[in-house]
């Protein structure tokens, strides 16, 4: 089996498992929340709920993710998988601001008298606890799958399965102040819950968006490739650097310094040597390399090897 299947094979057992322990939790902590008089859990159940639709929508996007390159889409479809990421952030922050006016109301109702205050049933304990285990498992599971695959929306995923601990964590806790005589604990442990919601919603949002806008390479990235470049012989430095992400894969796009005195064919044969070395170094996620060369002349050369001493990396 190929890298790539045993990614999309992983990829696709992360997802359904997701999915699959949400569609048991949606049910579960709904029921439980409403008949067990528990607003906490009923918000963090409506998270469950949520989080069922959007892992269809990921299953979707990770099936045309799959498709291979084509005529309109010569580098293939793998850019889905940050879409399919930033489709999750939005779904998350949706869902935890709707929950938390809804639990911040709730606790307004119960200090100014306008609703009566009813102690949550031992059953909507156990389900948070329940939830809680279960979401550490899962947790791991997908951080190590996302690790493995490099793939944003299961990073995505997992991060919200964090989330969902720290929700699981502050229904527990808001359910037995509940009852220990602080009935507005429960409602205010889901305005809580929906708090971590909107904040993970929103850091998925901002980290898979920068995937999509080419975002510059950071600077230890950059030093990294100064440093093996300039193990190439009459190779001064990397002048500038840009990068173009599809998926897990990149291209890179170098303007080299060059000793000036070299000919076109051996710039050339230097460039190829870099680039050898590049691949080498970043292995298949780097699909391609374009290099454009310029050369400097002797008092450049000279002035670039005062400021920089062998070794030193230039950004």
């Amino acid at each position: 089996m190929s890298d790539e299947k045993s990614r999309d094979r992983l990829t696709a057992i992360s997802v359904n498992l997701g999915l699959l322990c949400n569609v048991i939790l949606a049910a579960l902590k709904t029921s439980v929340g409403i008949f067990g008089h528990s607003p906490a859990l009923l918000a963090d159940g409506i998270n469950s709920t949520s989080d069922v639709a959007y892992y269809i929508a990921v299953k979707i996007f990770m099936t045309h993710a799959k498709k291979p390159a084509d005529k309109e889409h010569p580098w293939g479809h793998r850019q889905l998988e940050p879409i399919a990421a930033i489709v999750v952030g939005a779904f998350i922050l949706t869902t935890g601001v709707a929950i938390f006016w809804g639990s911040i109301n709730q606790v307004y109702e119960l200090f100014s008298g306008s609703a009566s205050a009813r102690i949550a049933s031992l059953w909507a304990l156990v389900i948070a606890l329940a939830t809680f285990f279960l979401k550490i498992f899962l947790y791991f599971f997908t951080r190590k799958a996302a690790k493995n695959t490099h793939n944003p929306t299961l990073r995505a995923l997992a991060n919200d399965h964090l989330n969902d601990i720290m929700a699981a964590l502050a229904v527990v806790v808001g359910l037995l102040m509940g009852k220990l005589g602080y009935p507005w604990m429960d409602p205010a442990a889901g305005a809580i819950v929906a708090i971590y919601i909107a904040k993970t919603g929103v850091e998925i949002i901002m980290d898979s968006s920068s995937e999509l806008m080419d975002r510059v390479p950071d600077e230890a990235f950059v030093r990294d490739l100064q440093s093996i470049a300039k193990t190439v012989n009459s190779v001064q430095g990397v002048q500038d650097v840009s990068m173009h992400r599809f998926g897990t894969y990149y291209t890179l796009h170098l303007t080299l310094s060059m000793v000036g005195k070299l000919s076109l064919e051996e710039a050339h044969a230097k460039s190829h040597e870099v680039e050898k070395l590049l691949k080498q170094r970043f292995g298949d996620s780097l699909k391609e390399v374009h290099i454009h060369y310029h050369p400097l002349s002797q008092n450049q050369e000279h002035s670039a090897s005062r400021s920089h001493p062998q070794g030193e990396p230039r950004v």
